[in-house]
């Protein structure tokens, strides 16, 4: 190298002539050139390549051309695995690594290659880094060396692992555990093995001579190998056996160095042996002291196949009892010639097809009867037979004797059972239906009627034997019911039932059945049976008479009807009497002059009208259709405000208390409504204490869970509860399921419609909530309101304003009012214009739409529910909105407009005035509503 450096041109390089290479460089090239070792310069910025002779062989077919080039022109392919170590080392560090692997062309193909080298930065002299200097080994050789070597003992391994018997090597003279496949493991359990010695792993084998069989083999080189040797592992209680080899293992000069220890458990094995030979003990002694006859015969059989003769092969001691004879070894037709061809041909059979045999007969030989059983056995070439016979002749004997005594038995039994028959062919022919079961539900007896009846209606016909519940094992639901009927008899219940059986597709009668309990002569309980009537047509006589009945009760209703619709006429005529004559006698004194008289008349008119009023309300709360107009209230308010009207109500001789729960919650109810309930109520109870008594008015907060809401027919939920309870003379159980029917009463004639309870009943279920009642005679009754609670604030109620004394409007406001009524328009406009409103009128709800439609200005809407002109007045109402978002409505309405309205659930903006109204009232509401425009 060191001519080829001197031959080389370097003024092309970044190093430069060989006369201005630094002192620093130079001395690292001669280093270089002296040294056995291979090493390469990297010099300047584009890593000039310099190198000895030793380098050289590992550039290949790049060298000499490599002399002087930049070090990734020479060695390109190596830039990604090599440029950031050189830059590391140009940045001061040094480099060292034991093994990088690279592939390399220097071939001229690409190869693996493996290096060990120490990159170090040399600094000129300003300390800035101006080359490289590596000093390498090329370890490619002893790499693949290594690698071959460790797959080979991987290979090794995994063929040791994957021997089905159990394989160790162990090392050095304490046998140190150096490798045990899974099926070591598995046969010796999970322990600390690797680097361990034998007897520290296993301390339980002390004694056992494997240990100075190991210390033998290792001293003496010899292999050393045992069969079905017995180990016992700690904590078991049996000894295990293993087949087993120990090799020893030696280095490259002879010498000993481990033990290869490998083989096999055979356990089960060694114990089956012995479960065989225990077996084949046991057999013989069985053959030999067993009472039944054992054999084993060869057959011969002559040239057309037919079997000839036998002999014994092998007996025990009972068949040379029951033969007489000693037997084996011997052919039957030496100590049998007479035996019968039955026998030969039996045998022969058993022999050829190899197909078991059983039969009873008689050897008339031998002068018994044998139970025999024959089959093959062996090679069937052998044509080989076992059989296993006992002598059954004292059997036969009393069979024989049996049947004479069965057929004496039967005789008699005949002769004394006439009469029973003839008793059964009553049973047998009578209409009403007759079985027996056993407890099991197996039929013991049953009548053609009863067996045609089942048919009839389950489609299967049963019979004595059968059991009832497996003939309807198709049939799960009858299946059911019948065992549920039969079960209780069954028990030792005695009981008479009218229950329904059958099939429905085809026929589904009424039957009284009657059980009875069937016992046997000591009076223990076998079973039952029972007496089967139809009675589907006496079960339809009789609900066509409570048909009839109800129609009857439905007739009697209608009149009370005509009764009740007769007094409303009567009581409403006397209302209109007192409102027209009022009008008159106001239309007469007003041409008199006579105004100082105009009160008394109004007064009396007004009355009349409320009590009108009053009247249609309760029928309508009755009907359930009441216009309601719900509002949150605080329910102990309402009461307490109206205690006075109670007391005065029910008079001095009823005490009146009142028990209001302090954090009460709010309903959304009509207030109206629920005060007149709660005085229909308080009326109720003071007419059921004539002598007088106590009312007690109680509010409480209930909570429903899914229990107590079914049990009061409500959603879950809280509610709020009011209870009336008086001290009068209560109701019976039978008064309590009619109280809340429309018409009845228990007054007498003419002083009770017989509505009160059903407008509280209707005013409950129209307000979500349920009323529920608890009466015993002599004690007393207790009526419970159950109302939802309302989750906000309860409304301030307002006490009534005068129409004189109602506030004027502040703006000029307007009204439009939509009503087919004229009179009420007029009152309505009447009010309105004396309140300073500007009011607008409608006769129907087309032309109220236009109005609303239009540009008008309009404050409040007034308008009845019930309109001429295709839209109902909230229907109306609600497309004035799409125009007018804000527009505030009250519904003013005197029928059952109820659901048109939401079923009293306004949006908001919206208000609702029943008719009849007092015009204070309506002045009130109307102010009130436009308010917020002032």
């Amino acid at each position: 190298m060191g001519a080829l450096m001197r031959a080389h041109d370097w003024s092309t390089t970044t190093i430069g002539v060989r006369e201005q290479w630094p002192p620093s460089f130079v001395t690292l090239v001669r280093i270089m050139l002296n040294s056995r070792q291979p090493m390469f310069i990297a010099w300047g910025s584009d890593r000039t390549l310099v190198y000895n002779d030793s380098y050289a062989p590992m550039l290949g077919s790049r060298h000499p051309s490599a002399l002087g080039r930049p070090f990734f022109e020479t060695w390109p392919e190596v830039r990604d695995e090599v440029g950031a170590l050189m830059d590391q080392v140009f940045a001061g560090d040094p480099v060292h690594m034991d093994d990088l692997q690279l592939t390399l062309h220097r071939n001229g193909y690409p190869e693996e290659t493996h290096f060990a080298f120490s990159y170090t930065p040399v600094s000129g002299d300003d300390g800035v880094v101006e080359g490289l200097f590596c000093a390498c080994t090329e370890t490619t050789r002893q790499i693949l060396v290594e690698r071959r070597s460790l797959s080979e003992r991987q290979r090794q391994r995994s063929l040791l692992q994957q021997m089905p018997g159990f394989v160790a090597v162990l090392r050095d003279p304490d046998h140190v555990f150096e490798y045990v496949n899974d099926a070591y493991v598995t046969i010796t359990g999970r322990r600390d093995y690797l680097g361990r010695g034998v007897r520290e792993v296993f301390p339980e084998l002390m004694g056992q001579g494997f240990f100075e069989l190991l210390d033998r083999v290792y001293a003496t080189g010899e292999a050393y190998t045992a069969s079905t040797l017995p180990i016992r592992f700690a904590g078991e209680d049996n000894d295990r056996f293993i087949n087993f080899i120990y090799q020893p293992i030696r280095d490259d000069a002879g010498a000993v160095t481990g033990i290869f220890a490998g083989g096999y458990e055979v356990t089960d094995q060694v114990r089956s042996r012995a479960a065989l030979a225990d077996s084949e003990s046991r057999y013989r002694t069985l053959f030999e002291s067993i009472d039944v006859g054992f054999c084993i015969i060869d057959m011969r059989f002559d040239d057309a196949g037919r079997a000839t003769d036998y002999r014994i092969v092998e007996a025990n001691p009972a068949f040379e009892r029951q033969t007489g004879a000693d037997v084996v070894g011997r052919w039957v037709s030496e100590f049998a010639p007479d035996l019968e061809p039955y026998w030969f041909d039996l045998y022969g059979r058993v022999a050829r097809t190899g197909e078991p045999a059983h039969c009873e007969n008689k050897a008339d030989v031998f002068g018994r009867w044998f139970d025999v059983r024959a089959l093959r056995v062996g090679d069937p070439l052998d044509r080989r037979v076992a059989i296993l016979f006992s002598d059954i002749s004292e059997r036969k004997r009393m069979e024989e004797a049996l049947r004479v005594m069965n057929a004496t038995l039967e005789r008699q039994v005949s002769e004394r059972t006439a009469e029973r028959n003839f008793l059964a062919t009553i049973v047998e022919r009578t209409d009403i239906m007759v079985m027996a079961a056993d407890l099991d539900y197996t039929i013991l007896a049953i009548n053609k009627a009863n067996a045609d009846e089942f048919e009839r209606i389950y489609g299967v016909r049963p019979k004595v034997g059968d059991n009832m519940l497996d003939l309807l094992a198709d049939q799960p639901e009858h299946q059911a019911q019948v065992r549920a009927s039969w079960a209780r008899g069954l028990a030792g219940e005695e009981r008479t039932i009218v229950e329904d059986f059958g099939d429905p597709a085809r026929v589904r009668p009424y039957y009284e059945i009657s059980f009875r309990t069937l016992r046997d002569e000591r009076g223990g309980r076998i079973g039952c049976y029972q007496f089967v009537t139809d009675v589907t047509e006496r079960l339809r006589a009789q609900a066509e008479l409570a048909q009839a009945q109800e129609a009857l009760r439905q007739s009697q209703k209608m009149e009370a009807v005509g009764q009740l619709t007769g007094g409303l006429a009567h009581d409403f005529n006397n209302l209109l009497a007192g409102i027209s004559g009022s009008l008159e006698l106001m239309q007469t004194r007003m041409s008199q002059g006579r105004m100082g008289d105009l009160d008394r008349y109004m007064t009396v008119a007004q009355g009349a009208a409320k009590r009108a009023a009053a009247l249609t309300h309760r029928l309508l709360a009755f009907s359930r259709r009441q216009t309601l107009d719900p509002k949150p209230t605080n329910v102990n308010r309402l009461i307490a405000d109206m205690a006075e009207l109670v007391r005065r109500t029910v008079g001095p001789a009823i005490h009146l208390e009142v028990f209001g729960l302090a954090g009460v919650w709010p309903a959304l109810i009509d207030p109206g409504q629920l005060e007149n309930a709660l005085l229909n109520l308080c009326i109720n109870a003071r007419d059921a204490m004539p002598d007088g008594g106590r009312i007690t008015i109680e509010t409480a907060n209930k909570w429903m869970d899914d229990a107590g809401a079914r049990k009061h027919d409500l959603p879950p939920g809280q509610y709020l509860s009011v209870c009336v309870t008086d001290t009068g003379t209560g109701m019976s159980a039978d008064l309590m399921t009619k109280v809340f029917e429309p018409f009845f009463t228990t007054k007498p004639l003419g002083e009770g419609t017989g509505l009160g309870l059903s407008m509280v009943y209707g005013f409950a279920r129209q307000s979500g909530g349920q009323v529920r009642l608890h009466s015993e005679v002599g004690e007393g009754t207790t009526v419970c309101l159950y109302l939802p609670r309302h989750y906000g604030e309860a409304d301030e109620v307002e006490g009534m304003h005068r129409l004189a004394e109602a506030e004027r409007a502040g703006q000029g406001e307007t009204v439009l009012i939509v009503d087919d009524e004229p009179s009420v328009r007029m009152l309505v406009t009447e009010v309105l214009e004396d309140l300073g409103y500007t009011a607008i009128e409608a006769a129907d709800s087309v032309a109220g739409l236009k109005v609303l439609q239009s540009d008008v200005r309009i404050d409040l809407l007034v308008t009845d529910v019930g309109l001429p002109g295709g839209m109902n007045g909230r229907q109306m109402a609600d497309a004035g909105r799409e125009r007018r978002p804000d527009l505030k409505v009250l519904f003013i309405t005197g029928y059952a407009e109820n659901a048109v309205l939401g079923n009293g659930y306004l949006q908001p903006g919206m208000q609702v005035l029943t008719k009849p109204f007092v015009l204070e009232t309506l002045a009130a509401r109307i102010k009130e509503m436009t308010k917020a425009f002032q």
